[in-house]
This record gives structure tokens, C-alpha cells and sequence, in this order.
């Protein structure tokens, strides 16, 4: 799951009420205790991160980030209920925040929910101020072919690459699905252009030999297998 960043830096604090300056107070402390929560997880330092998630949430118990943190600390060690427990409360709170949509719409899929999981992606997309949409679609694709949904994969990966051409993740997973179902120079195409914008580069070589041998162009296989050789 991806955790979202975002840090507001307000100017005006003349014009911010006590009440306000306290509340926003309570919330950078929150996030700094998120940063090293999620530090100490990527290091594998779980009692630590946990300790530093509660106390985010001690600072800011309302704060969508501390809820999402935490939720995603128990996913982490395996704690199903509780993740979940924790992602209805940031849901409950945030009905409208499309970060909280995307993540739970995420956790969904990992534990099967496809159809309810597209639900909220789609939710989080249809937000006004949610400036991840390429994200979500992306996310609603993976989660889509894990349902074999391998059509409605394919159209939202179209959709994430109309928001960010260059999402390396969605332009390969889709040109693979597209010599799945023998769209082959639409494969060729946007892995052609791929190569041309990005370099060789092993998975988008090995795409091309698979497309080609489908092709019926052993020839052009190997001369992209040879060039897979030379970047090894």
C-alpha cells in the first residue's frame, strides 16, 4: 500500500484561531511521529514503529495520515481485523478523502473484495482535490486482473497512462496484457516507444521476444534476445 505524504505549510497563522494554531500543532507532531514509524518499519523494526504510530495518533487522534499509518502497521504484521478496524475509522471520519478511498480500496483487493475494492478506486478517482488518479486506476488494474478481469484491466490502464504517460508499472503490465490477448502491434508499439523514451531495459525486452515468437518473427526474437544477453 502506499502511504501518501502530503504536509501543509500554513502562512497566514495570524488569521488562525487558538483553537486552529493547536490543532495544527498537534498534527505536525503527528506527522513526525509518522515518519518514524514508517522508517522503523522499512527496517524492520516493528515494536518501534508501533510505538511511534500510537503516539501519532496520540497527537492527532482524528488525523487521516495517523489513521492510515496504523492501519497499515497491522496489515503489516498480519493484524487483518485491526488494519481494518483502523481503515473504517480514517473512512468514517474522511468519507471525501481520496487517499483514504485508494488505501482501503487497496487493502480490499489484498484480502479478495475485488468488486468492493473497485468501489471505493472509483470513489477515490471521483474526488475534486485528489491529484493521485493515475494511482487509483493503476491500482484498480492490478486488483482487476487479480479478479481475471483482464479487459477491465486493460481500460484502467489506458485510463493511468492517460493521467501519467510515463507510469512505467501500467505501460508494461499493459502492453503484457495486450500479447495476452493478441493486440500484438499495440504491444509493439507502446514498447517500442517505451525503449525509445526510457532505454533497453530487461522486462520490456523480454516482452518483446514473447510478442515477436506470438508474432511468428523468430528472427526479430532473437535479435532482441541478444540485446537482453548484452545487459546481463
Amino acid at each position: 500500500m502506499r502511504l501518501i505524504i502530503l504536509v501543509s505549510t500554513l502562512i497566514l497563522t495570524g488569521c488562525m484561531t487558538s483553537t486552529q494554531i493547536k490543532n495544527t500543532d498537534a498534527q505536525q507532531r503527528s506527522e513526525a511521529r509518522i515518519e518514524l514509524g514508517i522508517g522503523y518499519m522499512q527496517k524492520g523494526d516493528m515494536r518501534k514503529a508501533r510505538e511511534n504510530l500510537e503516539q501519532a495518533l496520540i497527537h492527532s487522534p482524528n488525523y487521516y495520515r495517523a489513521q492510515l499509518s496504523i492501519a497499515h502497521y497491522y496489515e503489516q504484521v498480519g493484524e487483518t481485523q485491526s488494519a481494518e478496524s483502523f481503515y473504517k475509522k480514517a473512512l468514517k471520519r474522511h468519507p471525501n478523502n481520496g487517499d483514504v478511498l485508494n488505501n482501503y480500496g487497496t487493502f480490499l483487493c489484498k484480502q479478495g473484495e475485488f468488486t468492493l475494492a473497485d468501489k471505493y478506486f472509483n470513489q477515490a478517482i471521483q474526488q475534486q482535490n485528489y491529484y493521485l488518479t493515475s494511482t487509483s486506476y493503476e491500482n484498480a488494474a492490478l486488483c482487476a486482473m487479480k479478479a481475471q478481469q483482464t479487459d477491465q484491466a486493460i481500460s484502467y490502464f489506458k485510463r493511468a497512462l492517460d493521467f501519467e504517460p510515463d507510469r512505467v508499472r501500467s505501460a508494461l503490465t499493459l502492453a503484457e496484457l495486450e500479447i495476452r490477448v493478441g493486440s500484438l502491434e499495440k504491444a509493439r508499439l507502446r514498447l517500442v516507444r517505451f525503449h525509445h523514451k526510457f532505454g533497453l531495459h530487461q522486462p520490456s525486452l523480454k516482452l518483446l521476444i514473447q510478442l515477436e515468437q506470438k508474432a511468428g518473427n523468430p528472427n526479430v526474437a532473437e535479435e532482441y534476445k541478444r540485446k537482453l544477453d548484452s545487459l546481463s
